[in-house]
């Protein structure tokens, strides 16, 4: 439980220090339907939340040491993609690596799903918000490259 809480608090700590929103983010043109800049704090919030309940759901009904250790593994590396993600788009300016990292966290998050499904699936089914939420991330990197070609 500690551990969760951890991460929890690590991985949205640096992905707030990784998130500079400043004048290249303001000068970006974004699609008409991108929500507003408070909401990305309020789901995110909801996603690690669900995400945090989803593992300890998940660790308590694993069979072994092993499902543990990969389930951790597999949040481990998740985190890093995340923070990645932001540090490539906010800090590095670069959108078009954002948007190929993006696949490998979608990746990441899947493949936490497929190896709780068949621990527990009610923790299967907390991270779907995750999983909607980085493919609604992707689609509006994508469509910012679009919207600001040679940004980068």
């Amino acid at each position: 439980m500690l551990l969760i809480g951890a991460w929890i608090i690590t991985t949205s700590l640096l992905g707030g220090l990784a998130t500079e929103i400043g004048p290249w983010y303001y000068s970006l043109k974004q699609p008409a339907w991108k929500p507003p800049d408070w909401a990305f704090g309020v789901v995110w919030t909801t996603i690690f939340a669900l995400s945090g309940l989803a593992w300890l759901i998940a660790i308590r009904y694993s069979t072994s040491q092993a499902q543990k250790n990969k389930l951790t593994l597999l949040f481990v590396f998740n985190s890093f993609l995340n923070v990645l993600w932001s540090v490539f788009f906010f800090r590095m300016h670069r959108p078009d690596w954002s948007f190929i990292e993006a696949f490998f966290l979608w990746g990441s998050v899947f493949s936490i799903i497929y190896v709780m499904w068949p621990i527990r699936k009610s923790a299967a089914y907390l991270m779907a918000p995750y999983l909607i939420w980085v493919t609604i991330a992707m689609r509006l990197n994508w469509e910012t490259l679009v919207l600001n070609p040679g940004i980068y």
